[in-house]
């Protein structure tokens, strides 16, 4: 990649943290960075490099008055007049720091990361959507999630910023949409040309081997030699259906079993969580949450070591996928580079653009079956065939959801740019 632009600016209300749209953004800051771009971020609160980022706290979705004004303008048909002046008056001053964020680091492309697809923050897509049409400026909108897709948006008193911003139709914009999906509903619902990028990892650089830290986290969780370790990689909310993966452990009556969920436990509230371990109890399934001891790299603290989620996934014997929705699947993709064998629910965005492609999984249409358990225990029990299995996937995922494909991706978008300003 190459030509006039050479600093690319990142705009979400988060960048930090193990959430999609953060991890993507440092795939695609990778990417970019190796094509000799710099990368600069500005979002409400950001994890990356101090002096790469600029942090406008209005920006952050969990903003005591964003977080208000969703609370008026969603579930309800009348917004009032003091709301329409909050998001009036902190879409300019949001505004203003975007234009003061492109100066002071020389941006020339920007690439909104969700912020104008899903109103987590309706001041920020609005000044954001004011900012391009004002300015022509260059921008890839890498929408991951669409207001349209979540049923507590659907009701509203705010249809008018959402048809002029979430997403915006303005020339200078090139719209990416993560699956196939969205981008058909993309263009229908708007009339929008997009691309599709898949979520991607870098496939091109195969995983350490497991070292002392995995016996180490083993240990502390309570784990025997010969126990098994189920891995759940997901946050704890109901869409991600961590009932199936109980049930999955329950019928496998295997080597005592432990299912490890990795993330935090109190994502969207806690009685989704205190269900599923009442469910585990009932059931005499051993569960338990870890996100507490996990870090974006490796650190010693009191009271014990903080290990990566690549520490995680090299523990596991087995990974458990079972949501009923996701906008494409990045702890799928983590599996497959880490070489698991992976129980997957057949959500809509695989079903499209991922079981096509002939990956060998243990799969189940929203309830767990016999045939399912005989597969993960063949799997389990048959080293020649797991390694068959994981080797076979991690091929696949080289040639369709590799970095090269997403460098591929936006060196053609670039190129379609470079004619904007």
């Amino acid at each position: 990649m190459s030509g006039s632009f050479g600093n690319v600016g990142f705009i979400s209300t988060r960048i930090a943290g193990n959430d999609g749209v953060s991890l993507e953004i440092g795939k695609w800051a990778e990417v970019l960075e190796r094509n000799g771009y710099k990368c600069y971020y500005f979002a409400g609160t950001s994890d990356r490099p101090k002096n790469r980022c600029m942090l406008a706290k209005e920006a952050n979705f969990d903003h005591p008055k964003i977080k208000m004004i969703r609370k008026e303008c969603f579930g309800k048909r009348r917004r009032p007049p003091r709301i329409t002046r909050l998001i009036e008056d902190l879409k300019d001053n949001i505004k203003r720091k975007i234009y003061q964020f492109i100066k002071k680091f020389d941006v020339d492309l920007i690439i909104p990361e969700n912020a104008l697809s899903l109103p987590m923050n309706i001041p920020l897509g609005l000044a954001l959507t004011d900012f391009i049409a004002e300015t022509g400026f260059p921008t890839i909108a890498h929408h991951h999630d669409f207001y349209w897709e979540r049923s507590r948006f659907l009701v509203n008193c705010v249809d008018d910023y959402l048809d002029w911003a979430f997403p915006p139709s303005l020339p200078s914009i090139v719209h990416v949409a993560i699956n196939s999906l969205a981008s058909e509903e993309l263009s229908h619902r708007k009339g929008i040309s997009n691309v599709v990028i898949p979520n991607v990892y870098n496939f091109a650089s195969p995983p350490p081997s497991p070292d002392y830290h995995c016996r180490d986290l083993r240990r502390r969780i309570g784990l025997g030699e010969n126990d098994l370790f189920i891995l759940q990689p997901t946050r704890v909310i109901p869409r991600k259906c961590i009932e199936r993966s109980i049930e999955l452990v329950y019928r496998m009556r295997l080597r005592n079993p432990l299912l490890v969920i990795s993330q935090t436990t109190c994502d969207e509230g806690s009685s989704y969580y205190e269900n599923i371990k009442e469910y585990a109890e009932s059931l005499g399934v051993r569960i338990v949450s870890i996100g507490n001891l996990i870090g974006p790299k490796r650190m010693k603290r009191k009271g014990g070591m903080i290990y990566t989620m690549g520490d995680v996934y090299q523990c596991a014997d087995l990974v458990t996928y079972p949501s009923s929705y996701e906008g494409f699947g990045n702890a799928f993709l983590e599996a497959i580079y880490y070489k698991k064998p992976l129980v997957v629910n057949r959500y809509p965005i695989y079903i499209t653009d991922i079981e096509p492609k002939g990956f060998d999984l243990i799969t189940i249409d929203s309830f767990v079956t016999k045939d399912a358990i005989e597969k993960i225990k063949e799997v389990i029990g048959d080293e020649k065939r797991r390694e068959e299995m994981v080797e076979k996937n991690y091929r696949l995922a080289l040639k369709y959801f590799s970095y090269e494909v997403l460098e591929n991706s936006l060196k053609d978008i670039i190129e379609r740019l470079h004619g904007v300003r």
